[in-house]
């Protein structure tokens, strides 16, 4: 079964084993020549299978057991975000939403909270924030901008938009007991950003994802905010970073 979709402006050619990929994709479809084409075998299934099940290890966790057709929906991310630094386009680990058509990037390390706070924002600006993508953004970095886009890899609770827009800042999470908003370094976010970013197994496509971060730190403003989850917190952030 194969389909076209568009991903960060690329159209994308996927021959999966399940309907459910097509299903989880169908926001994105599109016409057109397809600049890459993704097709999972069953070997790649089970590689994710053998991935979350080390993932699950590592956290001490039990083993979960998921189903083909999910595994194969993260196969085809996979295989999509290897691809995509050839496109100067990267993926993060992180919660977007864009206020009055300019995106804000929040990341973090699993459970700090980056969820609840881009909730915040939803709930503070109402229909002024759109909700990029809760999990998985595409991040197109040119020479002097950066641009958001959706996917439909979007985290548990399913948060997106088939949408695009200008990165206006990036922000590191972190809780604390009061809401705090500081400017920080390229070198001070380096290390976590590493971490959040998707890290191509090729060492070609690693190499340029390495450039295109470091491009990121010198082109968008960054932060690190401590946050206590209060409602006041998505306007003390965005008042923090809209410049």
């Amino acid at each position: 079964m194969t389909d076209t979709y568009r991903f960060a402006d690329t159209v994308v050619a996927v021959d999966a084993l399940y309907p459910a990929v097509h299903a989880y994709c169908s926001a994105y479809r599109c016409t057109g020549t397809p600049a890459l084409t993704v097709r999972i075998t069953q070997a790649d299934i089970d590689a994710e299978r053998r991935k979350s099940a080390d993932e699950d290890r590592a956290e001490g966790r039990p083993v979960h057991a998921f189903a083909d057709d999910y595994l194969e929906t993260l196969a085809v991310y996979r295989k999509i975000a290897e691809w995509m630094p050839q496109r100067d386009t990267v993926l993060l680990h992180g919660s977007a939403v864009a206020v009055d058509g300019a995106a804000y990037l929040f990341t973090a390390k699993s459970g700090t909270g980056k969820s609840t706070h881009t909730a915040l924002w939803q709930a503070a600006f109402g229909s002024r924030a759109v909700m990029i993508n809760d999990d998985k953004p595409l991040l197109r970095i040119a020479p002097d901008s950066v641009t958001v886009f959706g996917t439909p890899w979007d985290g548990k609770h399913r948060r997106s938009s088939n949408c695009a827009a200008p990165l206006h800042a990036m922000c590191i999470l972190e809780r604390a007991a009061q809401t705090q908003v500081v400017p920080i370094s390229a070198s001070q976010a380096m290390p976590l950003l590493l971490q959040q970013v998707y890290r191509p197994a090729d060492p070609v496509a690693l190499a340029a994802t390495l450039r295109l971060l470091d491009r990121l730190t010198q082109t968008v403003p960054l932060y690190r905010m401590g946050c206590n989850m209060a409602p006041s917190a998505a306007e003390i952030a965005y008042e923090a970073m809209k410049g």
